[in-house]
């Protein structure tokens, strides 16, 4: 039973994953999302680097309440933008799963929609990363780093669906968060393997990439400085696409599990969507 159980898990992740895949390939102005959460997320990092450098916020060197108070502000916005274009993604991929055809503007509507309970969350979200950020602290013991990291790890997983909670239900990101949590029981086989899965697929793929593009690269400086230049311009935007691609994949994925663990769909009925026509251009 157990083992059965656990195949069909990741039969299930498998199915989810493949629906998330067409999902992107439908809709590749869907990437267009983790592309505009990185340029505001560079914006706020630009907007924070003097300040933090003032108040030397990475000095490590005791603490200080104008230090703490500007990296809480930090974090904060970062992940206000973060969950906020998100949010976006994962709207607008839930519009496609229940057969719709999204916009960018539909998806960054429904996120404004939902403003408050995204701020309120990233609050929270900014809060929980600080600690975890303070436990993981490399002058901590080796122990109190392992506990860090475990924290983090499941905290990951049991937020999860936060997001596409905000977008499909009103309330508030306290609420948001214990439903994450509850449906995390239901599918957390489904959560884990996938999120695993996917890291791990990209992360495969980003390290073939890195050592055939080192191998390019020395040939190609060896024959010119411009063309070595070239292909390290070149390995630079691949690896930010597979970025980009790996970002998207993620979020679709969280809106496809949440609709499978709320409607009960399995992702079977994901193949039956209309995404026979997801390989034509788009008129």
């Amino acid at each position: 039973g157990e083992n059965r159980s656990m195949f069909e898990k990741f039969a299930r992740s498998w199915e989810l994953v493949k629906a998330s895949a067409s999902v992107l390939r439908s809709d590749k102005e869907l990437m267009l999302f983790p592309v505009l959460s990185s340029i505001a997320a560079l914006v706020v990092l630009a907007t924070f680097a003097l300040p933090m450098v003032f108040f030397n916020v990475f000095d490590g060197r005791g603490f200080n309440v104008g230090g703490a108070v500007v990296a809480f502000l930090f974090y904060f916005c970062q992940y206000a933008v973060i969950i906020f274009f998100n949010a976006a993604l994962v709207a607008a991929a839930t519009i496609r799963l229940e057969g719709g055809d999204p916009t960018l503007g539909d998806g960054l509507r429904a996120a404004r929609e939902r403003l408050p309970a995204i701020l309120g969350y990233a609050a929270i979200a900014a809060t929980v990363g600080m600690l975890l950020q303070a436990l993981k602290n490399r002058d901590n013991n080796f122990i109190v780093r392992m506990i860090g990291s475990g924290l983090g790890v499941a905290w990951t997983l049991a937020t999860f669906l936060v997001v596409p909670v905000l977008v499909n239900r009103n309330v508030g990101p306290i609420d948001a968060l214990k439903e994450s949590i509850a449906l995390l029981k239901r599918t957390w086989g489904e959560n884990a393997i996938g999120n695993v899965g996917i890291g791990a697929a990209f992360g495969l793929v980003f390290f073939a990439l890195v050592v055939v593009f080192l191998v390019l690269a020395f040939a190609a400086f060896s024959v010119s400085v411009s063309l070595g230049i070239a292909v390290v311009v070149l390995a630079v935007l691949t690896l930010v696409f597979l970025g980009i691609v790996q970002a998207a994949l993620s979020g679709i994925y969280s809106a496809a599990l949440y609709r499978y663990a709320t409607a009960h769909e399995s992702p079977q009925a994901f193949a039956g969507l209309d995404l026979a026509h997801a390989f034509q251009p788009k008129s």
